[in-house]
């Protein structure tokens, strides 16, 4: 049947002609969720019925009866399943993404109901820290916020600091992270590095000390001087973008969310080769998780 075929592809018109109904976008949960076959949670049955609802399965032995949504991040949406999967595809496939204000209007639904389905998406998009990055990796560090005086330099202040890693590649980029940290600290910065970054990496910094006792785990580290950023000039055009980005779309990111917001930014930076997938990979992350609270 056409609608098992998993979905590929940027195009809103293809999108929106395979879903057009709720019922299109639960048979695409239902065949995601037991694409390997059915087990009942409560006593491990393998035989099913139909249930009360379209697309629930009903387990035979004991009766207890799922819906293609229990259990992940679907479970208790407050809006039809049709505009999830819509907005699901804007934020993955746009490349830069959609505001909470912009879902609102385009959606017709409250601000804040479309920030916390946007927050269970960027939680969906955080790193599986399954793929560190290799080769060479430019390692660097920014302040989200205002500037504030007498706190020059790495003072932090009210400023959010963040770690950032890029992997250098043949004629440009690869993929890169970031992620809020406490201080520049090589304590601070070890943990992160060590998060992102593989132990035999070449990893360049500028010749901040917070960086020196960390060569004793990245024996291929190095540091260069920064002569204002024109020797690391792509991980500096990087932290540009997300910078232009924040302002130009979210203006204001409060210092517990911040976070959320670079996971989603480089869940579709590293991914910018490959979009065609991208919809249907946030799909699977978001039914592979539990539900996560505010």
């Amino acid at each position: 049947m056409q609608n098992n075929i998993t979905f590929t592809g940027v195009n809103s018109i293809t999108f929106n002609q395979r879903f057009k109904t709720d019922s299109d976008c639960l048979e695409y949960l239902s065949e995601m969720k037991w694409e390997k076959g059915y087990t009942c949670k409560r006593c491990g049955g393998k035989k099913f019925c139909g249930g009360k609802k379209q697309y629930n399965r009903r387990c035979t032995k004991c009766r207890y009866e799922e819906s293609p949504t229990s259990g992940t991040m679907f479970d208790k949406v407050k809006f039809s399943m049709l505009k999830a999967f819509h907005i699901i595809f804007k934020i993955a496939t746009k490349k830069k993404g959609m505001s909470s204000l912009e879902l609102s209007h385009e959606f017709e639904m409250r601000q804040t109901t479309c920030w916390e389905f946007k927050w269970k998406l960027q939680q969906a998009m955080q790193s599986s820290f399954s793929f560190p990055l290799t080769g060479t990796v430019h390692a660097d560090e920014f302040w989200v916020g205002e500037v504030e005086q007498k706190k020059p330099g790495r003072s932090q202040g009210k400023k959010k600091l963040i770690g950032i890693v890029l992997e250098i590649v043949e004629g440009g980029v690869g993929r890169a992270y970031a992620e809020v940290i406490e201080n520049a600290s090589s304590k601070e910065l070890g943990k992160f590095l060590k998060k992102y970054v593989t132990k035999d990496a070449k990893v360049i910094s500028d010749e901040w000390r917070g960086y020196i006792p960390l060569k004793k785990h990245f024996q291929n580290l190095e540091q260069v001087a920064s002569d204002d950023g024109k020797n690391f000039k792509d991980i500096h055009i990087h932290i540009m973008n997300i910078k232009g980005w924040l302002r130009g779309i979210h203006h204001h990111c409060s210092k517990n969310r911040i976070q959320g917001y670079l996971d989603e930014y480089h869940f579709r930076y590293n991914r910018r080769n490959n979009m065609g997938v991208i919809f249907n990979l946030l799909l699977k992350r978001m039914m592979k998780n539990e539900p996560k609270r505010l």
